[in-house]
């Protein structure tokens, strides 16, 4: 066992005037599984590329092992997968990869196909082999959840349960709690590390947070009183300034020496106050630092329509496909008001293109889909990664209001200095708010949501779960995150 240390640890990305990180300091035992936590855009991903050396930085990394980052850059993905895994890993060993392939539920054929030619969750799996064969380093992964329905972040989560050494991104909190051993979080005002799975670390947490809530009054108080006695002692002092200033010894002066008595009582005062001032502001900046860890989780609100009919969807025998490949088949279901209903099955199975045939898209299908009249759907794709531009002109070009739009965006914790980028610049959790921010703009009989969660944090995965569960829209859903669909879904429809 050998321990990772960082000191004062200090960064800002080029031009910007906020300091991502600022005097951090911790140390990690290099035999743990961590699980990596924080509210988008707190710079998870950024401090994974400080630890790999991608930027320059104030302070001190120190560690006796390497690093090794997850996602790799694959530079020619038409190339097999086994030469790909060798570049990753050249010294591996032919029984090694297919060692771990298996521990991962990978056929051995995939090793001959083209990368490109493998899904989302194959590439993940076989990025994962290739990364656990490399001995003598500490894993960074980031986020290898987001393309894998709910059986593969099982088995992920036992492949990583059965490793050590490594740091995980993720916000899904079943497959957290299921390969994790301590917790890395990066709160609002510090980065702490606690032993434990997720749900630990949360218990812990909200405990703090009804502690600070309770103390939030009274510390307010006193930050209120301590500030009001500051400034009367600076008045205090200053008139006594003003009475020396203004003494006038041929008016007033019935001994002599009284001007220096008036002059050394006035700088003993002064000085007295001084020292007061200087603690009360103390006192101030110390009880100010009990509210800054509270996360702001402010309530989001949603105005669904009322639809006229009680039903609004249905679908019989449905088959679709693309290029004369079938996707899926036979699948019936129907959705009523009030319905959220959760699409389940394995990646590639069609639930996204089930999703994109009701919305109107041209997909090729048999069977019967009955959508109600005048339904008004409010759409959240997949993919967030094009976003692109002003906020201010994006909500103008979706015809919702800018003003209700940066007020949910704030309650997800996006900050002010946010609004003024390039979407672009976002990280990949804060494009997915913005597509969910819109949605929740909308008024809508329906709300149609591909993957909604993914990149985005579990404090804001809980605000939108409260949402829901509080305005109770019509709602059908792709989403793997299985805390989330226990917890809103009333229908459950597997292909």
């Amino acid at each position: 066992m050998s321990q990772i240390l960082v000191k004062n640890l200090e960064f800002a990305y080029d031009g910007s005037y906020d300091n991502v990180f600022e005097n951090v300091s911790f140390t990690l035992d290099t035999d743990w599984k961590l699980g990596f936590c924080g509210r988008n855009g707190r710079g998870k991903t950024t401090f994974l590329k400080l630890l790999m050396g991608k930027f320059e930085y104030f302070g001190e990394i120190r560690a006796s092992v390497d690093f090794e980052y997850f996602p790799f850059d694959i530079a020619d993905e038409a190339a097999d997968t086994l030469t790909i895994i060798y570049d990753i890993s050249p010294a591996a060993e032919f029984w090694q990869i297919c060692r771990e392939l298996a521990k991962l539920d990978v056929d051995e054929d995939v090793l001959y196909r083209p990368f490109l030619t493998l899904s989302n969750g194959e590439r993940t799996k076989v990025m994962l082999a290739a990364l656990f064969i490399r001995e003598n380093s500490f894993l960074l992964i980031d986020e290898p959840t987001n393309h894998l329905d709910m059986e593969a972040r099982a088995l992920v989560a036992r492949y990583l349960n059965s490793k050590s050494g490594f740091i995980v991104v993720s916000h899904d909190r079943v497959f957290l709690d299921s390969c994790v051993d301590h917790i890395l979080s990066i709160n609002r005002a510090n980065i702490e590390i606690q032993s434990g799975n997720f749900s630990s670390w949360f218990g812990n947490k909200e405990l703090q947070d009804r502690y600070e809530i309770e103390r939030n009054a009274e510390l307010k108080k006193e930050i209120g009183r301590l500030t009001s006695a500051a400034r009367r002692t600076e008045a205090w002092s200053g008139e006594a300034e003003n009475r020396k200033i203004g003494f006038d010894p041929r008016a007033t002066e019935k001994s002599k020496g009284m001007r220096a008595y008036q002059g050394e009582k006035s700088r003993k005062m002064m000085a007295r106050s001084k020292a007061i001032i200087e603690r009360q502001q103390s006192e101030i900046e110390e009880k100010s630092k009990l509210l800054k860890n509270l996360e702001k989780s402010d309530s989001l609100k949603l105005s669904p329509l009322h639809y006229h009919s009680e039903l609004l969807l249905y679908l019989e025998g449905l088959s679709l496909g693309y290029g004369g490949r079938e996707v899926c088949s036979n699948v019936s279901f129907e959705l009523r008001r009030g319905d959220r209903v959760s699409l389940r099955g394995p990646n590639g199975c069609g639930k996204s293109s089930i999703l994109k045939l009701i919305m109107g898209d041209d997909i090729s299908f048999s069977g019967l889909l009955s959508v109600g009249s005048g339904l008004k759907l409010s759409y959240v794709q997949q993919d967030a990664s094009k976003l692109t531009g002003d906020l201010r002109d994006y909500a103008e070009e979706q015809g919702i209001d800018e003003s209700l739009f940066k007020a949910i965006l704030r309650k997800l914790d996006f900050q002010r200095v946010q609004f003024e980028k390039d979407m672009c610049d976002f990280s990949a959790g804060q494009k997915k708010k913005v597509l969910l921010a819109r949605s929740l703009c909308e008024q809508a009989h329906l709300y149609i949501w591909d993957e909604p969660l993914n990149y985005i944090d579990v404090l804001s995965r809980i605000q939108i779960e409260e949402l829901i569960t509080e305005y109770k829209p019509t709602l059908l859903f792709v989403e793997h995150d299985r805390a989330f669909c226990d917890n809103i879904a009333t229908k459950i429809v597997e292909l």
